[in-house]
């Protein structure tokens, strides 16, 4: 097998010091102890609601796989061993750590070195019902100087564990887009990490539309320096629903750069979004620069946004570094403004939201799934609109080092 066009930095990432918000990647099950809840990584999530994903082993059970793929493209089932020898982050939480153990080996989607794609990858993966308890691994590799899109989209109803790895070649240009827009019953969590090559571009865009729990881990990694990534996020949770994004941007090479830009709307009784977002600069990493950002919008009462922005800094030797994190409610100018030029109020908020959202929604290169996104933010409006809201924002903004 030719791996010669994939970063395997495997080794070196385990040798480095961990990020004190971050377990050690580790695929040895003994080095991810079932969490009690009071751990930091695990505060914020309802253990509970994942229908004992923590314990579960291997159940065969699988997703429906369809794919809409350009002929220069690969898909194939490999080995666990021959997944890892790949490279790509270890897991870092139990979850993911339960994923690559009882996956039953790996999907490996190869796109060759130098490549350009005209089309995007478009894979489908479809669930049964929630009482299947599914795992999977999937590893995505990126020849050097490719340049394709993949979107990979969630639906039906499981529950759901996942360990995704792309690895990003020299000088590649990639954007990644993972769609979850579960049926209300789903439980989906996974780790998806991505390791950025040197000079190499990578733009990832999560979405979460669905489920009942939905907790995802994202991280980043460098392979060399000059490498980029920005990392787009999406999520709209209704009531009762618990939907969680973590982010890990390791800048562990020089002269590497990362943008995070998460945005988020939630509306009814017990609906929770978490965000943590960390961004970890090592000793090495001298010239870099970085900024994270998360936003939520509070549609009506009876929410509630967790947003904890992050930054470890071991060295001085930066361009810039700085976050910020914002919860409010509807703007009473833009209302106003709007309402001023003659649009009704129920059309003023829905432009409002759409808004907020649009920014992160074109930045996914792929038509269909554009659409896609903008008739199921307009269904879950739907709902919203008209009912009461509350207006007096408040925001936190993080200083910047």
């Amino acid at each position: 097998m030719d791996t010669k066009h994939t970063p395997n930095v495997q080794g070196a990432v385990e040798s480095k010091v961990a990020s004190h918000l971050h377990a050690r990647p580790s695929y040895d099950l003994a080095d991810h102890p079932v969490p009690q809840g009071r751990e930091e990584i695990w505060r914020f999530t309802p253990l509970r609601r994942l229908r004992g994903l923590m314990e579960a082993t291997g159940t065969g059970a699988r997703l429906d796989w369809q794919t809409a793929t350009p002929a220069q493209v690969t898909i194939e089932a490999i080995s666990s061993a021959d997944a890892r020898a790949l490279g790509g982050r270890a897991p870092s939480n139990r979850l993911a750590a339960l994923a690559a153990e009882y996956a039953g080996g790996a999907t490996r989607v190869d796109i060759p070195a130098n490549v350009e794609l005209t089309e995007p990858v478009v894979i489908d993966l479809t669930g049964g019902s929630a009482e299947d308890v599914v795992h999977g691994h999937v590893v995505v590799t990126v020849g050097h100087h490719a340049r394709a899109t993949i979107a990979v989209r969630h639906r039906g109803s499981a529950t759901y564990s996942a360990l995704t790895q792309v690895l990003v070649g020299d000088g590649a240009d990639v954007t990644f887009v993972q769609i979850a827009d579960w049926a209300d019953d789903a439980v989906h969590t996974g780790q998806t990490s991505f390791t950025v090559g040197r000079d190499a571009q990578l733009r990832s865009v999560a979405v979460s539309l669905g489920g009942d729990l939905v907790r995802l881990a994202e991280t980043v990694e460098y392979a060399g320096p000059g490498g980029s990534a920005d990392q787009y996020g999406l999520y709209f949770v209704d009531a009762g629903q618990h939907i969680e994004h973590r982010l890990l941007v390791d800048h562990n090479a020089p002269r590497t750069r990362s943008n995070v830009d998460y945005r988020g709307a939630l509306q009814g009784k017990r609906a929770h979004s978490v965000w943590v977002g960390d961004v970890l600069i090592r000793k090495m990493a001298e010239g870099i620069e970085t900024y994270e950002s998360n936003k939520n919008l509070l549609l009506t009462d009876g929410c509630k946004a967790d947003s904890v922005p992050n930054l470890e800094i071991e060295t001085g030797e930066i361009e810039g570094a700085g976050h910020a994190s914002t919860t409010g409610r509807f703007d009473d100018q833009q209302l106003f403004y709007l309402r001023s030029r003659g649009i009704d109020e129920v059309e003023a908020r829905r432009l409002v939201v759409h808004g907020f959202f649009a920014d992160i929604i074109r930045r996914i290169g792929v038509p269909e799934v554009e659409q896609h996104l903008l008739t199921a933010i307009e269904a879950e409006l739907a709902s919203t609109v008209g009912s009461p809201t509350l207006t007096n924002e408040s925001a936190t903004e993080g200083e910047e080092a």
